[in-house]
């Protein structure tokens, strides 16, 4: 195969990548500017892991916490790998990796654990599995579709809201169950089922905002939402936690929904 042909075939996401390790001087050759955000990113996996023994000890409301603990992780490899400029393919992948234990093996299996486990037969593990399913297939369409770090969206549920979703869920029921055990059943079913659903579809929803200057003057109403989400979700806990998700989730729908409307609208 010539030359062109072989370059034709070489791995091209994610497109705003460059190996340019030999266009950078670094002060510390040892030590590549990848290192630090990936630590972050193995402490995101390591809670993941954490949140799973968790579970399978019984122990539900720590592998939640363990869970929330992921999500901050992952936050903070984002924000560094940008500070750094320490954005690699060898970052992206581990990410990749990293999330799909945290927030797709761990609250899979934490559903299972916590309420499927007494549905009959092999169901509870077929539904509890949706959620490794959807998350892996989410993360790989996003891999190979992302154009830079700076998106102001995405196309289905970000998987890390699909983990906070279930652990406030799992919250809420272990501090102030709301429905009975056979009925708490079938909601969290029906709830794995729906996320998973949402991860694999193209329903569009907003990146978190920076808590900026310039942010509340292009999206106050966004802003002032989230900011009565977080003050409810300090002052009832676990239930305003799970509510606040779930508005989240709902925010996404009515927003890809009047995106739709008004398309066929104009045709």
């Amino acid at each position: 195969m010539s030359d062109a042909g072989k370059k034709r075939f070489q791995k091209l996401y994610p497109p705003f990548l460059k190996n340019s390790s030999k266009e950078r001087t670094s002060r510390f050759p040892f030590v590549s500017r990848s290192f630090v955000p990936s630590v972050f990113t193995v402490m995101n996996m390591v809670c993941g892991y954490i949140s799973i023994v968790m579970s399978g000890e019984g122990s539900f409301v720590a592998a939640c916490w363990f869970i929330i603990l992921a999500a901050f992780f992952d936050t903070i490899d984002g924000f560094v790998a940008r500070v750094t400029n320490g954005t690699s393919d060898f970052g992206v992948e581990l990410d990749s990796l990293s999330d799909l234990v945290s927030f797709g093996a761990a609250p899979a299996y934490l559903v299972y654990k916590f309420g499927l486990e007494g549905l009959p037969g092999i169901t509870g593990i077929c539904v509890s599995s949706l959620l490794m399913i959807g998350s892996g297939l989410r993360l790989a369409r996003f891999n190979i579709s992302m154009i830079g770090y700076n998106k102001e969206s995405f196309s289905g549920l970000p998987t890390p809201a699909q983990a906070l979703t279930i652990a406030g869920f799992v919250l809420w029921m272990s501090a102030d169950p709301a429905f009975p055990a056979p009925l708490m059943q079938i909601v969290l079913a029906w709830l794995s089922i729906a996320l998973a659903l949402l991860m694999i579809s193209k329903v569009n929803y907003d990146t978190l905002p920076k808590p900026t200057v310039e942010s509340f003057r292009q999206k106050p109403v966004q802003m002032a939402l989230y900011i009565v989400a977080m003050f409810c979700v300090l002052l009832f806990h676990s239930k305003a936690f799970f509510l606040a998700m779930l508005l989240y989730i709902l925010l996404g729908i009515a927003r890809s929904l009047t995106l739709l409307w008004r398309r066929q609208w104009q045709t």
